[in-house]
């Protein structure tokens, strides 16, 4: 008995624990203590600042058989989302809302997360999509809409790249604008991703057994540049393209591995005011499922648009600087920042 109540003990302890790691993790961005060149990157003067936006997450289906292409797209609504920033840590959350869907391209049922990270020196993406219901535009009438209610896509994935030039060049200047570019800058990147892929279909699209399944390790390269104009406007383009290495099972990696092609491009623009931002910016991912020359082409997009507007202020909330210094003793760990 004594052993069972001790057991019980620690696993709670550790259960409180790990839920506070958690918390913490959510709440703050990962460390990062390089150095960054002051002539080119700057952080912004005030330490608290609220984000709301509009976003649209969506996944697409691309089969092409004798290039001839044909995209299935979801039936997904616009939504809307708000955020909160003290110094380095951010929290962020969002809901679509279901009367902006537009009834007349079929009803589509989706779980969509995705999270884009950009550190100091790395960026990750995380994805997780579950969709069923898509839709295609009629090649000869105008608003006029092909329902597919079989067709359904789960995907898996973790992207993540080393940015080389980040004394320089600011990621988190481009897309999350929690700090300024103040000279024109570009970096190469290496890294890669992992991908589970599973595409049904019960007479859509040629699939064997009506299923697909795909596993997927990728390598990928590319450059990422950000151009200031006139101080306060920039614009930033990122391309990293890849070779990914596809399998039915993870067992046939070393038998029946397929090779094919993949590109992820992301594009921002945005103003920066003294206390004050707006920003627009586009992410996707796009892989091939499938990549023979005997059967479809198959490509799957993942991505999002999303618009911000920032506003900043000199002072935080108390409840902010609270939960900040509960984290940090609770969990043991300093108070996390990036540079």
């Amino acid at each position: 008995m004594p052993s069972k109540t001790i057991k019980y003990h620690f696993s709670k302890h550790v259960l409180k624990k790990r839920r506070i790691l958690i918390l913490y993790m959510l709440f703050s961005s990962t460390s990062s203590f390089s150095q960054i060149d002051s002539a080119y990157i700057q952080s912004f003067d005030q330490e608290f600042s609220i984000r709301p936006y509009v976003y649209k997450k969506f996944t697409t289906l691309s089969t092409e058989i004798n290039e001839d292409e044909t995209e299935y797209y979801p039936n997904t609504p616009v939504g809307m989302g708000f955020g909160v920033t003290y110094k380095k840590y951010s929290l962020s959350g969002g809901y679509s809302f279901d009367f902006m869907r537009d009834k007349n391209r079929g009803k589509t049922k989706s779980i969509d997360f995705q999270y884009h990270y950009y550190g100091r020196s790395f960026v990750f993406d995380f994805f997780f999509q579950n969709y069923k219901g898509f839709y295609r535009e009629d090649d000869k009438q105008e608003e006029v809409f092909q329902i597919y209610p079989d067709i359904r896509i789960v995907q898996y994935g973790i992207f993540s790249q080393y940015v080389f030039n980040n004394k320089k060049f600011s990621y988190q200047a481009a897309f999350n604008q929690s700090e300024k570019q103040l000279r024109s800058a570009g970096s190469f990147q290496l890294g890669g991703g992992l991908y589970y892929n599973n595409i049904q279909s019960d007479s859509t699209i040629m699939l064997p057994d009506n299923k697909l399944n795909n596993y997927q390790i990728s390598i990928s390269g590319g450059y990422a540049y950000t151009w200031v104009i006139k101080k306060n406007f920039f614009t930033s383009l990122s391309v990293s393209l890849g070779v990914n290495f596809g399998a039915k099972t993870i067992s046939d990696f070393g038998k029946k591995a397929e090779v094919s092609p993949s590109v992820f491009p992301r594009f921002s623009m945005g103003y920066n005011g003294k206390d004050w931002s707006v920003g627009l910016s586009f992410v996707m991912n796009r892989i091939y499922v499938l990549h023979n020359n005997n059967m479809p082409k198959i490509a799957l997009g993942t991505g999002n648009f999303q618009l911000s507007y920032i506003k900043r202020f000199d002072i935080a909330p108390k409840f902010l600087k609270h939960i900040k210094k509960e984290l940090s003793q609770k969990t043991g760990f300093p108070s996390l920042r990036t540079e």
